[in-house]
């Protein structure tokens, strides 16, 4: 039976998870049913977002038992999907690169859609089903459309994906529905074990401020070990950006920000 684990993400960046089904199907009914089941054992506390592959039926019952959630989808699997939809042409190499540069690069809806017609017009794609049906959907993989929403950092599904592969230790093909229920138990210890011990290390080790900043030492002291360490990183990079161009506009102020490379001579 296909296995369906919930997976989250908690305050340490670890992977957690959120309840399982066990599927007789991948068809929407089904789908529809697991959704609805797990949102009440959630005590009926529909979840923000949601990242998923491409199936079609998961799309229809998430949209019927979840509407007003962000769906998003895997946008590695949609990429990797490149060679297959369009090495056929004999551009390729070029269609690759700047269709790569049209969907990372497009840092707002405006920019995308124009990039996206030179895209398509430079390479005369307009006949292509598999780019069209991208288009039709953009909401649900483009970055710069999904941008305002809290993703936890999650833009594919690898950490389904790894929960998977964490259940390979407890599960296999010929384990009993009885022996199951008893070994996701112990990997649910598990899981928990490891955010205890997280818990604890945050709350017992001190990550050195990097700088002067205020606002450093604020994430210093609310941020768990695991966070704050991204910040730094962040502030770390924050030393190679060039503010310029400033404009005054009323009481706010716009500011150009480049990323200045580091070259090795």
């Amino acid at each position: 039976m296909p296995f369906a684990p919930f997976v989250g993400v908690n305050h340490h960046d670890q992977s957690i998870l959120l309840g399982c089904g066990l599927l007789s199907s991948e068809d929407t009914n089904v789908f529809v049913w697991l959704f609805q089941t797990w949102l009440r054992c959630m005590s009926n506390r529909p979840p923000k977002g949601i990242v998923t592959d491409q199936c079609r039926a998961m799309q229809n019952a998430i949209e019927f038992v979840f509407p007003n959630a962000s769906h998003r989808w895997c946008l590695w699997h949609i990429m990797k999907k490149i060679p297959e939809k369009l090495q056929g042409y004999g551009q390729y190499k070029q269609i690759k690169h700047v269709m790569k540069t049209v969907v990372y690069e497009s840092t707002n809806v405006d920019e995308f859609f124009s990039s996206w017609e030179n895209f398509i017009t430079a390479y005369d794609l307009s006949n292509n089903v598999w780019l069209t049906t991208l288009f039709e959907e953009r909401q649900h993989w483009v970055p710069c459309f999904l941008k305002n929403f809290f993703w936890t950092g999650m833009s594919t599904t690898q950490r389904s994906e790894s929960m998977n592969a964490f259940f390979d230790g407890y599960i296999n093909s010929m384990t009993t529905l009885q022996q199951f229920v008893h070994q996701y138990d112990n990997a649910l210890q598990k899981k928990a074990q490891l955010e205890c011990q997280a818990d604890f290390a945050s709350l017992n080790t001190v990550i050195p401020c990097t700088s002067q900043s205020s606002i450093e030492r604020q994430f210093q002291m609310e941020y768990t070990y695991a966070k704050f360490n991204e910040v730094q990183v962040e502030f770390r990079l924050k030393m190679n950006c060039v503010a310029h161009n400033v404009l005054a506009e009323g009481q706010s102020c716009r500011f150009d920000v480049v990323e200045e490379p580091f070259c090795n001579e």
